[in-house]
């Protein structure tokens, strides 16, 4: 287990920002971790990172206990703010030569752990050029790169995309998404895309609380198609429909179309187009309708409102 943490609260006078929160991170996990502002995010990132001390619980990474020797824990940590520390005055190289100082990179392996975060950041062509002459998208890289270069099993990403243009987002999501394959990543984004192409599990937390912990692939049965659009040239017959094994109900849009609310697990479409095709309405359009990720975020925080 690369990281624990177990009933995180924070308190700000009898405010509790982060309550009872416990998640595990193991390798090749790579966390989405969302939630509207205000939620409690930056505090419990800030508490994984040990810059936030919690007032109650329990922080370990690679087993060692983050309040209780912090430095060693630390040493298995790399993060990645949302403001990249950066010294835009001196080149790529030598930043993070400095950075290789700051995290005890001993010196005989200093410039191997340099050349090796270059590489996996793609760094390598612009390492003599001045941080400050740099694209955005290239900074964010550097920031990354500073980040990994003690090869840590646990990398925090704090909005890495924040600023990008489209290329350099992607870029950085399969940069994100290959460093996920050796170490374990929380990312944190108010990009549900972002989420869904580049991580294995999310968080949404809301209220202080974690309101869901799902694997994507389990988000993805969530989002399965549950409703179906239909347009016929003649105005169904609704009942008849409505009739049909599966299917919940019956949304009207005009006349001559329909959406469908079905059961997933007793999928009604192949029965509905026999049955439009029988009755001579003759069908025009069967669409399916998939739920966004935003729709599930909405969702569920709306369900969990006080």
């Amino acid at each position: 287990m690369l990281l624990q943490a177990e009933h995180l609260h924070r308190y700000y006078g009898k405010h509790c920002a982060v309550n009872d929160v416990s998640f595990t991170l193991t390798r090749g996990d790579v966390l989405g971790f969302l939630g509207p502002n205000g939620a409690g995010k930056t505090s419990t990132m800030q508490m994984l990172c040990g810059v936030l001390a919690p007032s109650a619980g329990r922080i370990k990474i690679n087993g060692i206990d983050l309040l209780a020797q912090p430095v060693a824990a630390k040493q298995h940590l790399g993060y990645l703010p949302d403001t990249p520390p950066l010294y835009r005055e001196l080149t790529v190289h030598e930043f993070l030569t400095y950075c290789a100082q700051l995290h005890g990179v001993a010196k005989k392996n200093s410039r191997q752990a340099v050349r090796q975060a270059q590489e996996r950041c793609g760094l390598t062509t612009v390492a003599k050029r001045l941080i400050a002459n740099l694209s955005k998208g290239f900074q964010q890289r550097v920031g990354i790169a500073q980040a990994i270069l003690h090869n840590p099993d646990v990398i925090i990403l704090d909005e890495p995309t924040v600023g990008l243009d489209p290329l350099q987002i992607s870029e950085i999501r399969a940069l994100i998404r290959e460093l996920g394959r050796d170490h374990g990543v929380i990312l944190s984004t108010h990009r549900l895309s972002e989420v869904q192409e580049s991580c294995s599990h999310v968080q949404i937390i809301h209220q202080g609380q974690l309101i869901l912990n799902e694997s994507i692939a389990a988000l993805n049965l969530m989002m399965d198609t549950g409703i179906v659009q239909v347009t016929t040239r003649l105005a169904p017959d609704v009942s008849q429909l409505a009739a049909i094994t599966g299917v919940n109900s019956i949304e009207y849009l005009s006349e001559n179309c329909i959406r469908i609310h079905y059961s997933v697990a007793n999928n009604p479409t192949p029965r509905l187009t026999e049955t439009i095709i029988a009755a001579g309405w003759e069908l025009q359009e069967l669409t399916p309708v998939k739920k966004s990720m935003e729709d599930i975020f909405i969702t569920l925080i709306k369900d969990n409102r006080s």
